[in-house]
């Protein structure tokens, strides 16, 4: 890869993969989208509105589960009472204290099933339509389910002694509803389940009991019966804010996935899952800011060369092989590879993450990578490869760049126009490993490890750059 002299300016990528100075070619122009392409895309970039999709999804996921129990348990109970009372006429009047009808008991264990079966049909057509479901649909729906337990009561009521009625098993399936309301993961519908279930049971023990406030047993006194409309009531309450705090887990973690896809997105591939953890655990901000950071640039000599010889799939193949070493040299010490080159790369120390130890890193990860490369070489694994590497320490501009269509992370400044001028300097001299005095000096390597190089002129700067090599 060949070098034009930058000015110090902003750094920016040609098609071609290398960099290039402001007046060595014109600006690319920038491609216009459609606009039905761009308006396609706006609604994707909305996190909020993504959010409360998958949201609504998971909800809708919930209530499948709440109406696939309602439906499955009636339709067993069906078949058990049916089946029990076919073998045992006796057990049904054992049950409920008297003499009952088998068919109206199936009837209305059918009618059940079947009204849940048609609330599930519902319910996955919203899923496939990613549609939400009206809000006055769900509290009909809850107001539905609710009330059978009164039906049956009533029914009761009209066969058996009324007061006999309340006390019967169709009175606990008011918690049944309330429990599995909690699947609605709304509070207000949980609350609003326990309140309809109280105060038809209230409504019923008025109408068995009247104003009756004593009894033999006590089970036959308003009090009783009330009693138990405001455990009803409270239950609903303690469902409701269950189904809160159940919203609010289903919340937290739809957020960690989206700010997990937030890092990969403005990141790409570019970060070890060491960097993306931390960034996801620090809540790393992304804008723009000022930051003292150490580039490297590499580039692999002779490539061009190399690549006239062999096809296609041999170059990629190749260049796939190195670069995987090499970019976990850089995430092992604390960098990350922020662009692609053709046959070389940029990579940064001390941005997204800050890291006082940048220079020192960036130093280390250069000689891993020389030394990895000399292995492979040896070992006949890689064909002769030889590279150039040039660090630069300075402070950047690090952030997005970009709109809401397309952002990207990156570097901008002198730091970066000189860092690449300082790879390109690796062919004049026949070096592998230069660094501007900046870097030698956070290194932390002894100053007899370094041999000086003449300055660097650089234009827009008064004073040359000293350049060293390591030994």
């Amino acid at each position: 890869m060949s070098l034009a002299p930058p000015p110090v300016a902003e750094f920016r990528i040609d098609p071609g993969g290398s960099p290039l100075d402001d007046e060595a070619a014109p600006a690319p122009s920038p491609v216009a989208l459609p606009a039905p392409a761009a308006a396609t895309l706006a609604p994707l970039n909305d996190e909020r509105s993504a959010l409360e999709r998958r949201l609504t999804r998971e909800i809708l996921v919930a209530e499948r589960l709440r109406a696939t129990l309602l439906a499955i348990v009636p339709g067993i109970a069906m078949f058990v009472v049916l089946a029990g009372s076919a073998l045992d006429p006796t057990l049904l009047a054992t049950i409920f204290r008297g003499p009952v009808d088998r068919l109206p008991i199936g009837l209305f264990l059918g009618v059940v099933a079947t009204y849940e079966f048609y609330a599930l049909y519902s319910i996955e057509r919203l899923i496939r339509s990613q549609q939400k479901p009206p809000a006055l649909r769900r509290y009909v729906n809850a107001l539905i389910e609710v009330s059978l337990p009164s039906f049956v009561i009533v029914y009761y009521m009209t066969i058996i002694e009324p007061v006999h009625a309340l006390l019967l098993p169709p009175s606990f399936v008011y918690f049944i509803f309330i429990l599995l309301s909690t699947l609605r993961l709304d509070f207000a519908l949980s609350s609003f389940t326990g309140l309809v279930a109280a105060l038809e049971y209230a409504g019923l023990s008025l109408i068995a009991v009247g104003t009756r406030t004593e009894a033999e047993d006590g089970t036959g006194s308003l009090p009783h019966h009330l009693g138990k409309a405001c455990i009803l009531l409270v239950s609903g309450f303690a469902a409701g804010f269950v189904a809160r705090r159940l919203r609010k887990s289903f919340v937290n973690t739809l957020e960690s996935i989206e700010d997990r896809n937030r890092v990969l997105n403005v990141f790409g591939q570019h970060v070890s899952p060491a960097v993306a953890e931390q960034l996801l655990a620090q809540n790393a901000e992304v804008k723009s800011e000022v930051r003292e950071v150490c580039v490297m640039f590499l580039d692999i000599r002779g490539f061009t060369a190399f690549a006239e010889k062999r096809t296609p799939e041999e170059v990629v193949g190749y260049l796939n092989s190195v670069f995987e070493f090499m970019i976990e040299s850089v995430n092992a010490h604390h960098g990350i590879v922020n662009k692609f080159l053709g046959d070389g790369f940029m990579a940064i120390f001390g941005a997204p993450l800050r890291d006082d130890e940048h220079c020192r890193h960036g130093v280390e990860a250069s000689l891993a990578i020389l030394a990895r490369v000399d292995e492979l070489v040896v070992a006949g694994k890689i064909p002769a490869t030889r590279v150039g590497i040039g660090l630069h320490a300075g402070r950047a501009v690090v952030g997005n760049v970009g709109s809401a269509m397309r952002k990207e992370y990156t570097v901008i400044g002198d730091v970066v126009n000189l860092a690449s001028r300082v790879e390109a300097l690796n062919k004049q001299f026949g070096s592998q490993l230069l660094v501007t005095a900046q870097v030698r000096e956070a290194s932390g390597m002894p100053d007899a490890a370094w041999l000086a190089k003449p300055a660097l002129t650089v234009r827009g700067r008064d004073e040359p750059v000293q350049i060293y090599e390591l030994r």
